[in-house]
């Protein structure tokens, strides 16, 4: 009898287990909490974060929410198709919150400014691999990409925003740090090796993204 109780114990408490381990996970509350918890690193106003913690935090994040991806609960469709990457935080612009006046200051003119700037520079890199698909954007990219620079210039726009368009700026700024490390990895050659076409065409595609996630940042300042 006593062995009996034992067996039937045992089992309930695999079935437990069985059901936690198989329950549905919701994928848009996944990439939600991953967006909260390297919030702080990536956005804040810090500017001790490098370059490699930054790529640490992208793999870590990458490697949750591909195993939350894999739960039979379909996520929630984003609320304004592609745009802002397809987050449903990312407010359209032209229903955002924004105080006009805040938005014309010379500080957030700077930041939009420099952001042009950015964009600009992605699609200066485009060109060169249109004309030369050797080219090597590394060195243009770590120069004209400085992160501590670049996430500062990013944030000045929040202060013509309210609370809730924040929150979907800086979903695009955390898309856009990501992009650009992404950016960075893919286009590394080794030496005396030539560029095949199958990655020429990654690092156009990572540019492509790069400056969509930039024109959905400056739609906010137009």
């Amino acid at each position: 009898m006593t062995y009996f109780v034992a067996v039937v114990v045992a089992s309930l408490a695999i079935i437990n287990v069985s059901e936690a381990f198989f329950a549905p996970v919701n994928v848009v509350d996944a990439r939600s909490s991953l967006a909260a918890l390297s919030a702080e690193k990536m956005v804040g106003t810090s500017t001790t974060s490098s370059r490699f913690e930054f790529l640490q935090q992208s793999a870590a994040a990458a490697i949750v929410v591909a195993s939350a991806s894999l739960a039979p609960e379909r996520a929630n469709a984003a609320k304004y198709g592609g745009f802002g990457s397809g987050s449903p935080e990312v407010i359209d612009p032209k229903d955002a919150v924004i105080d006009v006046d805040v938005l014309k200051s010379d500080s957030v003119q700077r930041g939009l400014s420099a952001v042009r700037g950015y964009k600009q520079s992605v699609v200066d890199m485009r060109d060169a691999l249109r004309a030369n698909d050797q080219a090597d954007i590394g060195p243009k990219i770590r120069r004209d990409f400085d992160f501590s620079v670049i996430r500062s210039d990013l944030n000045a726009i929040n202060a013509a925003l309210d609370e809730d368009t924040q929150r979907g700026t800086d979903r695009i700024v955390r898309a856009i740090l990501q992009d650009i490390t992404e950016l960075e990895v893919t286009q590394k050659q080794k030496p005396g090796v030539p560029r095949s076409e199958t990655r020429l065409n990654n690092v156009c595609r990572k540019l492509e993204k790069l400056e969509k996630s930039f024109d959905d940042y400056l739609a906010f300042g137009n």
